[in-house]
């Protein structure tokens, strides 16, 4: 159990010992009353120190966690809250605390309908309840689609990652004919653009396989977890999206923005390298480096007319043909009739 776990368990203790009117309780009575309550807990024998027990004590006095609980030693060697009525659990807050626990309601209350949150619906109803909070509309409203497909499998997914599970999922891409079950060792779940994905190692390599594409999921208890211990930071670093190549070195992507679109890109970078070249009355000229990846062109291509790749040259040369076939899309286009 964490020592975050610990640590509560003891302050409810503690707690429960200090305000109790019918007993007197020594430092050795609280150390025997915490070390009981987290076997229980554990269901096995666990002993709490002195030095933690007064740690504990010192805490609660303290305003490290809110608390300034009124502990006093009374006939030099009981313990007891000076104030009857005091408990941990009814700590006032004033007015700008109670404001800011609204907004983070109304943050929460935006997750109540996702796959992955449906356990949090009671706990925030339980905290409007306590706080009062008002049922205003939402001032901060969060980019999401709870009607994604696919969504249904993050539970099972993120269980897998956090407990280390193999699982064997059966899954058609976009460009295969039938199904194929996957057996695959889950390290990181991804949300990019809308979309999820999980990142996986199949056959000793990294691949990414979106929720939407997923058809059925089953844990595999014979197979050993092979953890690659990947950090999201680090793994994600040189790319934009979620396709990450273990073979494609970064390169530095050059590009042109005109000037009625350069402020959009300065004050939201395309990837966190970003630095700016040049810059004059007619746009500026950019650079990230980056794998190049489908994501990448994809966001590139959103630029239009406004965004112009110099460097490198395969890139540019893509995009040309991209905008190419695009323009002969519109050639002698037939529009069906919309009555």
């Amino acid at each position: 159990m964490s020592s975050n776990k610990n640590a509560l368990i003891r302050y409810k203790t503690l707690d429960k010992c200090l305000k109790n009117k019918y007993r007197k309780y020594t430092l050795e009575d609280l150390i025997d009353e915490c070390s009981e309550a987290l076997f229980e807990f554990e269901g096995k024998e666990s002993y709490v120190s002195k030095r933690t027990v007064q740690l504990d004590l010192q805490n609660m006095r303290s305003e490290k966690f809110g608390y300034e609980a009124p502990i006093e030693v009374y006939e030099r060697k009981y313990y007891r809250y000076s104030d009857p009525d005091y408990s941990i659990h009814h700590i006032s807050v004033n007015e700008s605390d109670l404001k800011a626990m609204n907004n983070a309601v109304q943050i929460l209350k935006q997750f109540k309908d996702f796959s992955m949150f449906k356990e949090m619906n009671g706990v925030i109803q339980k905290l409007e309840d306590s706080i009062h909070a008002t049922s205003q509309k939402s001032i901060i409203h969060l980019d999401k689609n709870e009607q994604l497909k696919g969504l249904e499998h993050i539970d099972i997914l993120y269980e897998s990652v956090a407990n280390k599970k193999v699982l064997k999922i059966l899954y058609k891409s976009f460009t295969a004919r039938e199904s194929n079950v996957y057996t695959v060792h889950p390290q990181l779940l991804k949300e990019f653009n809308n979309r999820w994905f999980l990142i996986c190692l199949y056959k000793n390599k990294m691949y990414n396989l979106a929720l939407d594409r997923m058809e059925h999921i089953e844990i595999d208890s014979n197979t050993q977890y092979i953890d690659k211990e990947l950090d999201g930071d680090e793994y994600f670093k040189d790319i934009v999206g979620v396709t990450v190549s273990e073979s494609i070195v970064p390169k530095n992507v050059i590009f042109r923005v005109d000037s009625g679109n350069a402020p959009y890109v300065k004050t939201k970078p395309l990837h966190k390298s970003q630095e700016i070249i040049s810059e004059d009355h007619e746009g500026t000229v950019f650079k990230i480096c980056v794998q190049i990846n489908f994501e990448l062109e994809r966001l590139l291509l959103g630029f239009g007319d406004s965004l112009i790749v110099y460097k490198p040259r395969k890139l540019r040369v893509r995009m040309e043909e991209k905008f190419r076939a695009g323009s002969k899309n519109y050639e002698n286009l037939m529009v069906p009739d919309e009555n």
